[in-house]
């Protein structure tokens, strides 16, 4: 480790012990709710690098690490000079892993002499033994303190180290971890690329990377960070669009057609080097991608919360489905071909839309939501009433809906490649016509509304039509959405249109960046992809069971630290922190009037 440029130069025991302490303590909380809530034992059979990490260790492993990294920094002050870094941020680092291994061997202990079962019910033996690494009380306290140490040091050294070696050290240790996070669909991928055997030499037979294995491609990654520099995706990306402009018309319009021939060969082959488990997810992600371009409309464009969303995503399903069911409740409704089904769905979804937008036009923010709020559950037990059993079948829903059919050419549900396709194909038409709409003279006048009604009313926007409009087209998108899902999976009941479903929506395109396109696309695919949806699966199958607990976390996080979103739009973002700093303005006028009563006083 090299130390950085000089500085004011401390003593190894110059910390404030109180926030060490209280780091330690954080990181303690985190281990300990991780291991009464039931992950880590969970995930303890899930072996990442055999035999030394499992992926339950894993999701403890991060608490002392991160919280020593934070305890030993420290804040650059304009005009003041640095402090070296050096043993110091080590120390804390370890002091912080001590308190943090010692407040977890304790609750160890505590588990074992008393029964907390009654209050964390995953608190027993399997628990136990896991925090104590499967061995008795004594040896068991010693390996928790020294795991916490141990990453603790490691967590404070990262200010030691200079920041090329440190972006390497976090670059390769990364790469590695995902290869073992995703070892089914790593596999997959190489056997979609017809390199099967390269699974078998990487993983271990029972799972798992080998140390060795490991250590290779950790390597491996080290050497392209280091001789790969100004080669990757995004310098290339740039030499290619510098090298582009400097072309003559005609070469760039042949360059095009090329890009162009690329573009499709990529759309035809991508599903097949998938596979079919990996397609499913993507086909999944394609779907709220849909639904999230529809809710960014509504909520990111033109500033009206929609928590009732679900239910124009319910009109589009429940929709295609009595038209086209063979098995649909009422035989009266003919059986049409999708195709022909389609426009009626989408006309009627759209008169939904004005139909709960009108009266609700004139109400703002909490009011709004609540509102939207109380239209989504209402939908739902419409769905699930006596009243419409004779037409849309009640708890029992309808099934035997159709696969879409274009030609000879079948999209059906259980051919997740097929359905990308079609997927594929729609996340790009809505794309399109959002992105058009959102550069128009209307996505203007949604932009004017969001920012302040009242001046865009007195600069002469309608609206009352800017709102409906916004309804409707959000609502038509929703629609679309739910006629695709229930083609593809063949089958609607009313438990999949729940409000947790529009929730996870409204999550996606928070996390993503409100009003951003980009955004609602990573948003899908973060939370959709990694997590999966309310009922569906993401990659990280193993934390299928705490999802909505992630979800809730990652929010949290998202709103305190940055509430623009990953990927935000420039415009919505200056909107954002504008807000903050008129707040910010707000207190302190607050706290000076407070402060001068309290010296008149």
């Amino acid at each position: 480790m090299t130390a950085l440029a000089a500085g004011r130069r401390r003593s190894v025991a110059d910390f404030d012990i109180k926030e060490v302490v209280v780091h330690g303590a954080l990181a303690a909380l985190v281990i300990s709710f991780i291991a009464a809530i039931g992950m880590l034992e969970e995930l303890d059979n899930r072996i990442l690098i055999t035999p030394v990490l499992s992926l339950g260790y894993l999701t403890i492993a991060w608490a002392p690490f991160l919280f020593g990294y934070r305890a030993s920094h420290e804040k650059t002050i304009e005009g003041v000079e640095p402090p070296t870094k050096g043993l110091r941020d080590i120390v804390v680092g370890g002091v912080v892993g001590l308190v943090a291994g010692l407040i977890v061997s304790s609750f160890g202990w505590l588990a074992q002499t008393m029964d907390l079962t009654g209050v964390f019910i995953h608190t027993g033996e399997r628990m136990q033994s896991a925090l104590l690494f499967g061995k008795s009380p004594a040896v068991g306290f010693l390996l928790m303190v020294l795991f916490s140490v141990t990453l603790g040091v490691f967590g404070g050294a990262l200010h030691v180290i200079r920041p090329r070696i440190r972006s390497l050290v976090a670059v390769s240790v990364g790469t590695t971890l995902v290869f073992a996070l995703f070892e089914a669909d790593v596999k997959q991928l190489f056997k979609g690329l017809r390199i099967e055997g390269l699974g078998k030499i990487v993983y271990a037979p029972a799972g798992g990377l080998t140390v060795v294995t490991a250590v290779a491609v950790t390597a491996i990654v080290v050497l392209i960070k280091i001789y790969g520099k100004g080669r990757g995706p995004t310098a290339t990306y740039q030499r290619i669009k510098k090298h582009h402009k400097n072309l003559t018309p005609e070469i760039r319009k042949r360059n095009n057609w090329f890009w162009t021939a690329a573009g499709i060969g990529a759309y035809l082959v991508i599903p097949q080097i998938l596979g079919r488990s990996l397609s499913e997810t993507a086909v999944n992600i394609g779907l709220f991608i849909i639904l999230g371009i529809g809710l960014n409309i509504v909520v990111g464009q033109a500033g009206m919360l929609d928590l009732g969303y679900v239910a124009f995503f319910a009109v589009g399903a429940y929709g295609i489905a009595m038209l086209t069911s063979p098995f649909r409740p009422a035989q009266w409704i003919p059986q049409l071909d999708f195709w022909v089904a389609l426009p009626i769905v989408i006309i009627v979804a759209a008169f939904v839309g004005i139909l709960v937008g009108t009266p609700v036009i004139r109400m703002r923010g909490d009011y709004l939501a609540i509102v939207t709020l109380g239209f989504g559950e209402i939908t739902q037990k419409l769905f699930l009433s006596d009243w419409w059993k004779p037409v849309v079948g009640g708890a029992q829903g309808i099934t035997n809906v159709p696969s879409v059919t274009i030609g000879p050419i079948e999209f059906a549900g259980a051919n997740s490649k097929m359905v990308f396709y079609l997927v594929a194909v729609l996340v790009g038409g809505t794309f399109l016509v959002s992105q058009r709409l959102e550069h128009s003279r209307v996505g203007r006048s949604w932009a004017a509304l969001r920012e302040d009604e009242q001046i865009a009313e007195a600069t002469g926007i309608n609206t009352v039509t800017s709102k409906l409009l916004a309804f409707l087209i959000g609502a038509v998108i929703a629609a679309l959405a739910g006629a695709l899902f229930a083609a593809k999976v063949g089958s609607v009941f009313p438990s999949s249109f729940k409000l947790l479903v529009s929730l996870i929506i409204l999550v996606v395109i928070i996390v993503g960046g409100l009003g951003s396109l980009r955004g609602v696309a990573i948003g899908s695919v973060v939370l959709i992809g990694l997590l999966g949806g309310p009922t569906l699966p993401g990659l990280l199958r193993e934390f299928g069971r705490f999802k909505l607990l992630i979800y809730g976390i990652i929010l949290i996080y998202m709103m305190l630290k940055r509430p623009e979103g990953l990927l935000p739009n420039v415009t919505r973002a200056r909107e954002l922190h504008h807000d903050e700093l008129k707040q910010d303005d707000w207190l302190n006028k607050v706290s000076d009037v407070d402060g001068e009563s309290g010296v008149t006083a």
